[in-house]
């Protein structure tokens, strides 16, 4: 990305947790995790339909944890094999295609996550309570590391490359 740039970028929020797994959830707290085109460096899909470019990530909104947690469910980070939690950001109602720079990290939101019966053991109602708010799935387009703390930035398209 170009410096000069920076003006074109809009900060929305911040990284609340980074989580990997070996496969299935839920997915473990880090203090940082490596991003790579693939995804997170030591992170592993339980399911081979969720390892392609365009699902290298997932990130969901703290917010909508908390809703879930008032509303009876036990959720922490992680624990619907969410890899990245926002905190201030409303990944939820961004268009597919919104570019995101998280901390030295620039992904672009590819498509809605959407629940699996992977969550099943936590409530088998949760799918359909979920369904919705569940985050979206993105691509990397430049990687690097992610930090709980790191500042979440909206950039502008043309300001990619420079």
């Amino acid at each position: 990305m170009n410096p000069a740039h920076e003006l074109d970028k809009q900060v929305l929020g911040e990284v609340v947790a980074v989580s990997l797994s070996e496969g299935g959830i839920p997915k473990l707290p880090q203090a940082s995790v490596s991003v790579i085109e693939k995804g997170i460096v030591g992170d592993h899909q339980a399911h081979e339909k969720h390892r392609r470019p365009d699902r290298a990530l997932s990130l969901w909104d703290e917010e909508i944890l908390q809703d879930l947690c008032r509303e009876g469910y036990n959720i922490v980070a992680g624990a619907i094999g969410e890899n990245i939690l926002l905190r201030g950001v409303d990944v939820q109602q961004m268009p597919v295609g919104t570019l995101l720079e998280i901390g030295d990290v620039l992904i672009k939101l590819e498509q809605p996550r959407k629940p699996c019966f992977i969550l099943d053991p936590i409530d088998v109602k949760l799918k359909d309570v979920i369904a919705g708010r569940c985050g979206f799935m993105a691509s990397v387009v430049f990687g690097g590391d992610i930090h709980p703390g790191d500042i979440v930035r909206l950039v502008q398209p043309e300001s990619v490359g420079g």
